[in-house]
C-alpha cells in the first residue's frame, strides 16, 4: 500500500493522469489529489472507478499561498509526488516563459514536500524542467532533506514520442522499441540517441527529420490545439509510465528508466550540473546512472547545441531556489 500525491490534479495533465493512477496503484493505496481550483469534482469523478484505491481531495486556497494547510494534509506521508502544477505552454511562448510563474508554483509545494514527506520520490513534470528541478533540489537543501537519488526532471515523454514515431517510420510495434533521449526537456537540449536504437539503422535524412519531430513534438500539438492547451494527454500517459517504475522499485524491483538528474550532486560524469541520463531505481531511488551514450558525430554537434542552453536554463533554477 502506497500514497500517491499529484499536486495540480485539477488541470489539463493532472485529470487524466489521476485517472491512470486510479488504475494503476495497488489495493489499499491511497491517490490524493491537490490544487487550488476544481480538484473535489475531480476527485469525486474518479473515485467511481472500481478500483480499491482510496481518493482524496485537496482544495488549497488560491487567494492566500500562505495557507498551506491543505497541501500539507495532502503531502502527509506520501510516498510519491507528482508534480504537474503549473500553467501550460501556448502558441508562441517558450518553456523560459513559464519560467516565472511556474518555479514559484513549484518552490511552494517542494517546500510542503520537506516538511510533510522529505522521503518521497519526486516526479517534476512542471516546465521548464531544466529549470524546476534545479529549483526543486535547492529548496530541498535549504531544508537539509535533498536525496539526489529521489529528485527525477519526468523526460518520459521525448521517449515515448521518439516510440512513436521510430515505429511508424519502420512499421514497428512502439511498445517494443527501445530508444533513449538525453539531455534536457526541450527542443534545444534534447538529444534522441537513434544511432543507439537495437536494431535499427536510419539514413542521415532519416535521423535528422525523425530528430526534428521529436524536438518539435511538443510546439507541434500547441499550435494543433490552436490556444487551447499544450500535450496533455501524452504527457498524462508518459508520467503514468514513470509512476509505474516508481512503483515497481518501491516494490522491490530494479527498473531502468530514463530521468533529468542532479549529476554532480551524484556524482556522475555529465556534459552538465543537471542532465537527462538512463537511470536504475530501487526501493531507495537511483542504485545506477549509466553513462552519456556514445554519440554519432551528428549526435555530437546536438550536444554542443544544447550544452550552453542546459548551463544557462540550471543557472536559472539555482538562482531562483537560492532566493538570489
Amino acid at each position: 500500500m502506497v500514497k500517491v500525491v499529484v499536486c495540480g490534479a485539477a488541470g489539463g495533465i493532472g485529470q487524466p493522469l489521476s485517472m491512470l493512477l486510479k488504475t494503476l496503484l495497488p489495493s489499499g493505496s491511497t491517490l490524493a489529489l491537490y490544487d487550488v481550483v476544481n480538484v473535489p469534482g475531480v476527485a469525486a469523478d474518479i473515485s467511481h472507478i472500481n478500483t480499491s484505491v482510496k481518493v482524496e481531495a485537496h482544495l488549497g486556497d488560491m487567494k492566500d499561498a500562505s495557507n498551506v494547510e491543505a497541501r500539507n494534509k495532502a503531502l502527509k506521508d506520501a510516498h510519491l509526488v507528482i508534480i504537474p502544477a503549473g500553467v501550460p505552454r501556448k502558441p508562441g511562448m517558450t518553456r523560459d516563459d513559464l519560467f516565472k510563474v511556474n518555479a514559484g508554483i513549484v518552490k511552494g509545494l517542494i517546500e510542503g514536500i520537506a516538511t510533510q514527506c522529505p522521503d518521497a520520490f519526486i516526479a517534476l513534470i512542471t516546465n521548464p524542467v531544466n529549470s524546476t528541478v534545479p529549483v526543486a533540489a535547492e529548496v530541498l537543501k535549504k531544508h537539509n532533506v535533498y536525496n539526489p537519488n529521489k529528485l527525477f526532471g519526468v523526460s518520459t515523454l521525448d521517449i515515448v514520442r521518439a516510440q512513436a514515431f521510430i515505429a511508424e517510420l519502420k512499421g514497428l510495434d512502439a511498445t517494443k522499441v527501445h530508444v533513449d533521449v538525453v539531455g534536457g526537456h526541450s527542443p534545444e537540449t534534447m538529444i534522441p540517441v537513434l544511432s543507439q536504437v537495437e536494431g535499427q539503422t536510419f539514413t542521415d535524412e532519416e535521423a535528422k527529420t525523425l530528430t526534428q519531430r521529436v524536438k518539435d513534438a511538443g510546439t507541434f500539438v500547441v499550435n494543433a490545439k490552436d490556444g487551447m492547451g499544450s500535450a496533455t494527454l501524452s504527457m498524462a500517459y508518459a508520467a503514468y509510465r514513470f509512476a509505474g517504475s516508481v512503483l515497481k522499485a518501491l516494490n522491490g524491483e530494479t527498473v531502468r528508466e530514463v530521468a533529468y538528474i542532479d549529476a554532480q550532486s551524484l556524482k556522475v560524469e555529465a556534459p552538465t550540473a543537471y542532465f537527462g541520463l538512463a537511470i536504475e531505481i530501487g526501493k531507495n531511488g537511483i542504485t545506477k546512472v549509466h553513462p552519456v551514450p556514445k554519440f554519432n558525430d551528428y549526435e555530437q554537434a546536438q550536444l554542443k547545441e544544447a550544452v550552453p542552453a542546459l548551463q544557462q536554463n540550471i543557472e536559472t533554477g539555482v538562482n531562483f531556489g537560492k532566493g538570489n
